[in-house]
């Protein structure tokens, strides 16, 4: 009789699969588990899934930009930024090399969180127009930014892969504010097409066909469990590529942000 064959070895995690559950270290795997987005944003910091991320933020940190060479970098994926039970999201890319890769939060240190924070202000939304470090102070009022990115890309690029990959945490964070959010603001192309599948995850139905974005598309999308609907706006990204040339101004800002705030039931000034 021929001996029993030994007990095959458990299947290694597929590199090339971004939401391989049985990798313990990818997001796949961790986000679901968070009981809250303390727990969440926690995990968030400490993500190390996707090599070319990982790479260039920390190169970044090493080489650093002339204006800041005496500061030290955050150099980690940023959590997103507001209170756990904000009734508006806006969703941008992901994190500026020497913005929020530096300071450690989003939409801080570059032109781009200049403008968003400023408009947060003037609405009421923020507790002061500016936004400089992670501990500065900042308060927003029923308003949470965040990314579907957490890392600094390259180029400010992320590949479909790190988008995927990152996927997760977002996915995770919107289940989380499910009970209080009613308004998502997508800030550019690339954060409307990667909040669409994001949302359908989390419990809401995405219109079909897919809405198409642009500044001040508005989509209705309802909850798959019958709860309260979400409205989702589209806005051209902070970036100073639209508002040095005049495609986005801080009116145009201010009065999309009202809009979307007024939807969430917030109350702007």
């Amino acid at each position: 009789m021929e001996p029993p064959a030994p007990p095959a070895l458990p299947t290694r995690p597929d590199p090339n699969d971004p939401n391989d559950p049985n990798d313990p270290g990818y997001p796949a795997a961790l986000a679901p588990r968070t009981r809250d987005l303390a727990a969440l944003d926690a995990l968030v910091v400490d993500c190390r899934a996707c090599p070319r991320l990982v790479a260039w933020r920390e190169e970044t940190a090493l080489t650093k930009r002339r204006a800041f060479r005496e500061q030290e970098y955050w150099a980690r994926p940023i959590p997103g930024f507001g209170p756990h039970d904000a009734r508006l999201v806006l969703v941008g890319l992901a994190p500026a090399a020497h913005g929020g890769n530096r300071t450690g939060r989003i939409f801080t240190g570059d032109p781009s969180g200049d403008l968003l924070y400023a408009s947060l202000h003037r609405l009421g939304l923020a507790n002061r127009p500016e936004s400089h470090w992670r501990d500065d102070g900042l308060r927003l009022r029923g308003v949470r930014i965040t990314d579907p990115v957490r890392c600094a890309p390259p180029e400010n690029k992320p590949s479909n892969t790190e988008r995927d990959t990152c996927r997760p945490w977002i996915v995770r964070e919107f289940e989380q504010l499910r009970p209080t959010v009613r308004a998502v603001v997508a800030l550019g192309g690339f954060a409307w097409q990667a909040a669409l599948p994001v949302l359908a995850a989390a419990g809401w139905r995405v219109p079909r066909p897919k809405p198409v974005f642009g500044h001040g598309a508005h989509a209705v999308l309802p909850a798959a469990d019958g709860g309260a609907e979400l409205h989702l706006y589209g806005c051209f990204h902070v970036s100073p590529r639209n508002t040095y040339t005049g495609r986005l101004t801080p009116a145009m800002v201010d009065d999309l942000l009202r809009t979307a705030a007024t939807a969430a039931g917030l109350e702007p000034s």
